[in-house]
């Protein structure tokens, strides 16, 4: 058994796609329209969420406070973005986090994927402005195509990988909760549980990650010299299918292209 001064991971960690946005309603609306441009004025960054995503966080914490997820948080950590804290917000006034008091914590480094000059556009539309970026994306594919001024999955990753270090020095046998986006949600798998690019886009085309959906690790003493993460759920979706409110699964709105 690892001692106290050798544990690097948390005892729980709860990693948790943001409510639905607004971006995620325009994206939608975009789509079915034909158009070229997500009708959104905002910066990504603002884009707040839906009526149905907060509904979606305060259903969320709800289920947290009657127990059903194996205890829960004593750390927030959130993406900046306005849609991710809010998220954590109303997720911890609705019962979710053991102290009602805890601070949530923003960090840069779980920000949504920077999509560049994709930023905005739909699927059509990033065929129609953008051709050589549309055909430099099919022959690289997402995990390394980077666009001008953008990411790619990889840049997420050298991010993250940095994220889950602070996380193990600071809060190393604690209960944490991540509140972000989509691909940080799969990026994370792919460094916790050392995917191959194959193995996290196989996990990617089987469907989106659904909004105020639960991925859960524990802390597993066998797995490795001092122990490691074992995953429980992935894109766990109960604590929205219990309450009123619909399960929504839409990509991010930056593009209309998964990540």
């Amino acid at each position: 058994m690892p001692t106290a001064s050798s544990l690097v991971w948390p005892e729980r960690l709860w990693i948790v796609r943001h409510g639905e946005s607004a971006g995620n309603v325009a994206r939608d609306a975009a789509h079915a329209a034909g158009a070229a441009r997500i009708a959104l004025d905002a910066r990504d960054i603002d884009v707040p969420l839906s009526d149905r995503g907060e509904e979606q966080a305060r259903a969320l914490g709800r289920w947290f406070a009657r127990g059903e997820a194996h205890g829960r948080p004593e750390v927030m950590l959130a993406s900046p973005y306005v849609r991710a804290m809010t998220t954590a917000q109303l997720f911890r006034d609705s019962g979710g986090t053991a102290d009602p008091d805890e601070p949530i914590c923003p960090d840069e480094r779980l920000r949504e994927k920077e999509f560049g000059i994709l930023d905005g556009l739909t699927t059509s539309g990033i065929v129609t402005l953008q051709p050589d970026q549309a055909e430099f994306r099919r022959l690289l594919g997402k995990f390394y195509h980077r666009p001008p001024g953008g990411e790619s999955w990889c840049d997420v990753i050298f991010r993250l990988r940095s994220l889950l270090d602070t996380v193990g020095l600071h809060y190393g046998g604690r209960r944490v909760m991540i509140v972000a986006h989509q691909v940080v949600v799969l990026c994370l798998r792919y460094v916790i549980e050392r995917m191959s690019e194959a193995e996290i886009l196989e996990i990617d085309r089987q469907g989106d990650v659904a909004n105020c959906s639960v991925t859960e690790y524990r802390f597993d003493p066998s797995r490795g010299r001092d122990g490691g993460l074992a995953l429980v759920r992935y894109n766990e979706t109960a604590p929205v299918e219990d309450s009123a409110v619909a399960v929504t699964a839409e990509p991010d709105r930056s593009t209309g292209v998964r990540g």
